[in-house]
């Protein structure tokens, strides 16, 4: 069987710049990823199939328009002979959270395929079957830090940030994406007032980052605040954790992060909150 992981993608920042005429919105994004996340195998074969076991696998869904399912048809419309086999997922980060877990998923079952069949990591057709299978695929495809523009298709190139420790909350709600878009009421055309996204430089040292990750905003925090108010309790709650040097929503929702200096403290500002909120999502994470 061939492994790899599907980590969570978390938006640093995410500023919405617009709408564009074809209905997306456009937006600048800084994002990192976790070490930690799901578990993807595969084992090579005829028949294309999804086994779904892990602590989140209800919420998965096993049905045909699983996005690692959707991903592999998508590759094999594009590569002529394309073996596909059996997929296991392990799923342990939660559905509908604002850290890309399908799509990280997704972009696993790509990479799988592609090792298995000897694609490189810049082959058109992988790039052409992510960007089919939904727009935060590419970006998990390398799974490194980078910017992401326009609708999600137009990435930077990768960017090498120092460690971040992290602790990662979700208060156990699904926040639909769509709608927390359309709280927004931009109308096709229309662009947005803010100011401008942070420079970001390779290799910037934890201190520069955290200093310019303060200068940046998620936009799409406060429409999702209305959606599920909950996030408003995590956001606090971690801002008060000792330590806490920045918190922020993730992508649409509902998860939530806090940047730490140490290690430690991270780990100590998640035992407070598992304590506090024994039914959340709470981990801590390495963010790069």
């Amino acid at each position: 069987m061939l492994t790899t992981r599907a980590p969570a993608k978390i938006n640093l920042t995410l500023h919405i710049l617009g709408r564009r005429e074809d209905g997306y919105h456009a937006l600048e994004s800084l994002v990192a990823f976790t070490g930690g996340g799901d578990t993807l195998a595969l084992a090579p074969g005829p028949a294309l199939s999804l086994d779904i076991s892990g602590p989140t696998a209800p919420a998965a869904g096993a049905g045909d328009d699983n996005l690692v399912l959707r991903a592999a048809r998508n590759l094999a419309a594009r590569v002529e002979g394309l073996t596909l086999g059996a997929f296991r997922l392990e799923k342990r980060l939660p559905v509908a959270a604002g850290i890309g877990g399908g799509s990280s998923d997704a972009a696993a079952a790509l990479r799988l395929l592609a090792r298995a069949h000897g694609l490189a990591a810049d082959d058109s057709r992988l790039i052409d079957a992510a960007c089919a299978t939904g727009s935060d695929v590419s970006i998990c495809l390398l799974a490194r830090a980078r910017m992401m523009r326009g609708a999600g298709e137009a990435l930077g190139p990768p960017i090498r940030l120092p460690i971040l420790p992290a602790v990662l909350v979700n208060p156990g709600v699904a926040v639909a994406t769509a709608p927390v878009f359309a709280a927004l009421g931009l109308a096709k055309g229309a662009r947005s007032a803010g100011a401008a996204h942070p420079e970001i430089g390779d290799g910037a040292s934890a201190e520069d980052l955290l200093v310019a990750l303060a200068k940046g905003r998620n936009d799409l925090e406060d429409a999702a605040c209305l959606q599920a108010p909950v996030i408003v309790d995590a956001l606090a709650l971690l801002r008060a954790t000792r330590g806490c040097r920045l918190a922020r929503m993730s992508g649409s929702g509902a998860t939530c992060f806090a940047l730490f200096a140490t290690r430690q403290a991270a780990v100590r500002a998640a035992r407070d909150i598992r304590a506090q909120c024994p039914q959340w999502w709470v981990k801590t994470a390495a963010l790069r």
